[in-house]
């Protein structure tokens, strides 16, 4: 993958490919209503940084539940990224039923001005991704 790595962190790692102009957003592991807070806002600062429209949200390596956290992704982050210029949202689903609840249930509360599709595997999201613009 071309691009560099933005932030190295145990729960995130976040790259930017100015060629695709996509941001992506690795999570690790279990997941807490901090660490996905503290994650969301890393994602923000560079997605403002670099004026992105898009990012694949990777959530394959997440395990255990972070629903906790659901609320505040959906009625607080989602916006200020739609603010930030956010535009296609890609979220690859862990395969951890927990953690997929989790997602399920941010969504639930209703994403406006992002669309943000859900997919099974990196691949069809960044291909999502690609033709969508």
């Amino acid at each position: 993958m071309t691009g560099r790595t933005l932030a190295s962190e145990p729960h995130i790692t976040i790259r930017y490919d100015v060629i695709e102009d996509i941001l992506y957003a690795n999570w690790t592991g279990e997941q807490t209503g901090g660490s996905v807070m503290d994650g969301c806002e890393r994602i923000l600062h560079y997605l403002q940084l670099h004026r992105c429209s898009k990012v694949l949200n990777d959530n394959t390596n997440v395990t255990g539940m972070w629903s906790d956290a659901s609320e505040w992704v959906a009625v607080e982050w989602f916006p200020g990224m739609h603010q930030a210029g956010c535009r296609l949202f890609a979220w690859v689903l862990s395969p951890n039923l927990y953690s997929k609840l989790s997602a399920d249930l941010t969504l639930s509360y209703g994403i406006n001005g992002v669309i943000a599709t859900t997919f099974e595997s990196k691949d069809t999201a960044k291909a999502w991704l690609k033709a969508m613009g």
